[in-house]
C-alpha cells in the first residue's frame, strides 16, 4: 500500500513528504508534479502569499534517472516566505525575538491546539494546522494521480458556487451536477476534460452567470474584510467496477474517500453521488437501475455516485464537498486573550478571501491516493510492470466473466 507522511510549518523553511510503497520502474516527469502544484495556487481571491511562493518540487530520494525505485520517495517544497519568518520560526532561535500569539481565532485550531498540546504560544498551533500543508499533500498524491492516468483513470473537479447563489446548482437541469447524477453526460465525457475546462475560469466555475456572481461576491468580501466558502465536485472516470470492499468497514471505498476529503482544511461536508438529496426521495426514484449497454453493465442514473456497498460499480465517481469560509478575517470576531482571559478581538493573519478553487485541486489529489491504494490492494504488484498487465487483465472481458459464472 502507498502511504505518505507530510511535515513542515506554514512559515517554516520547507514542507516535506515521504512516500512509501509506491511501485518501482514508474516514469515520473518532474514537470507533472509542478503543474499540479501550480493549479493549487491559482484562483481569484487568494492572498498575497501566492505571489511570494512559486511552489516547485525538489526530489530528494526514491527516484533515479526519472524512474521510481520502489524505495521511499522524499519530496521537498521550499517556503520562500521563510526569509521573512526566520526569527519567529527558527528551530533553535531566540524565543524572545518572536512575538507570542495569545488570542485564538474563532474557527481555527488555535485554541484546541494549545489545549491539546499544552502550548503557551498559539503560533505552535496555527503553523501546522495551516492549509499551507496541502501544498506538499498535492505533491505526495500526484504520484498516485499519474499512476491512475497511466491506467486510464482520470480525476477532475469543478467549483459549483462560491458564497450564495440564486441559481440552484443542485437541481437545475442545466447544471453539470444534475447531468452527472442523471447520467446524461456525453459518451466521451472524461474527468480530465472537465478539469481542463474548469481551469480556464479564475474561480473554476464553468457557468458564466455563476462565475460572474462569485467574482462580485469575492470582491465585496475583500472590501468588507470578510471571507467566503463554497461547494465543489470531484469526478472520477475510467474506474472499473469491483474496487473497494464491503467485507470490513474500514475498506469501504466511499468511506475512505469521504475521510480523505474531510481531512482537507475547512471542508465541513462530503456527499457521495446524490448525497442528502437521495434522502428526500423514495427508493423507486433514486436507485440506479441496471441495464446492459455494449456488452457491459451500466446504470440509467448515477445517484449512488459510482459506488454501491463500498465498492465501485463502473460509473463515474461523484463526490461533492462544502468548504466553510476561511476563519481568518480582516475584521476580526470576538475572542479571548489567553494571557489576560479578557474579551478582545481576534488577531489578523494574512489570509485568502476564498480558497474554494484551490480546495477542489487538493481534493482531486487526495482522491487519487485513495483510488491508487484500492487498485494496488486488489491487483497487487511491487513494480509498474506487474500492476499494468494485472489491471488490464482484470478489466478484460469482465462482463463475459460475470455472464459465464451464471450461465455455466
Amino acid at each position: 500500500m502507498i502511504r505518505y507522511l507530510t511535515s513542515g510549518e506554514s512559515h517554516g523553511s520547507a514542507l516535506t513528504t515521504v512516500i512509501e510503497g509506491f511501485p518501482s520502474n514508474f516514469v515520473i516527469p518532474p514537470d507533472y508534479i509542478n503543474k499540479q502544484l501550480a493549479r493549487r495556487q491559482m484562483g481569484f481571491g487568494r492572498s498575497f502569499r501566492m505571489k511570494i511562493e512559486n511552489d516547485s518540487a525538489e526530489f530528494i530520494s526514491g527516484i533515479r534517472h526519472g524512474k521510481t525505485l520502489g524505495s521511499p520517495i522524499t519530496v521537498l517544497i521550499k517556503n520562500k516566505d521563510w526569509e521573512n519568518w526566520k526569527d519567529a520560526m527558527s528551530a533553535f532561535g531566540d524565543p524572545n525575538r518572536s512575538k507570542v500569539v495569545t488570542v485564538p481565532r474563532p474557527g481555527h485550531a488555535d485554541l484546541n491546539g494549545v489545549i491539546k498540546y499544552h502550548y503557551n504560544d498559539i503560533r505552535n498551533s496555527l503553523e501546522r494546522s495551516s492549509a499551507r500543508e496541502t501544498a506538499i499533500r498535492v505533491a505526495a498524491c500526484s504520484f498516485s494521480r499519474l499512476l491512475l492516468e497511466n491506467l486510464g483513470i482520470q480525476i477532475g473537479s469543478y467549483v459549483e458556487m462560491i458564497g450564495s447563489s440564486d441559481f440552484s446548482v443542485e437541481s437545475s437541469q442545466k447544471s453539470l451536477t444534475f447531468k452527472l447524477l442523471n447520467n446524461i453526460v456525453p459518451n466521451r465525457f472524461t474527468a480530465g476534460s472537465l478539469s481542463d475546462k474548469a481551469d480556464k475560469s479564475p474561480v473554476r466555475i464553468m457557468d458564466t452567470v455563476i462565475e460572474k456572481s462569485a467574482i462580485k461576491q469575492i470582491e465585496k468580501a475583500r472590501e468588507n474584510g470578510d471571507t467566503l466558502g463554497g461547494t465543489f465536485v470531484v469526478v472520477v472516470t475510467g474506474l472499473p467496477p469491483g474496487f473497494g470492499s464491503f467485507m470490513s468497514w474500514d475498506r469501504k471505498l466511499d468511506g475512505l474517500l469521504a475521510q480523505a476529503i474531510m481531512s482537507i482544511n475547512a471542508v465541513k461536508a462530503v456527499e457521495i453521488g446524490g448525497g442528502f438529496r437521495i434522502a428526500q426521495n423514495p427508493g423507486s426514484v433514486v436507485m440506479d437501475e441496471i441495464f446492459i449497454k455494449n456488452n457491459n453493465f451500466s446504470r440509467k442514473t448515477n445517484f449512488s455516485g459510482g459506488i454501491e456497498g463500498g465498492v465501485s460499480n463502473g460509473m463515474p465517481v461523484i463526490i461533492r464537498a462544502a468548504m466553510k469560509p476561511i476563519p481568518t478575517l480582516m475584521k476580526p470576531l470576538d475572542s479571548v486573550d489567553l494571557a489576560t482571559m479578557k474579551k478582545v478581538r481576534a488577531f489578523r493573519e494574512r489570509s485568502d478571501y476564498t480558497a474554494v478553487p484551490a480546495c477542489s485541486i487538493v481534493a482531486e489529489s487526495v482522491v487519487a491516493h485513495v483510488l491508487a491504494n484500492a487498485i494496488i490492494e486488489k491487483i497487487g504488484g511491487d513494480s509498474y510492470e506487474e500492476i499494468l498487465p494485472g489491471f488490464n487483465n482484470y478489466k478484460k472481458n469482465l462482463f463475459h466473466r460475470v455472464k459465464s459464472n451464471f450461465q455455466k
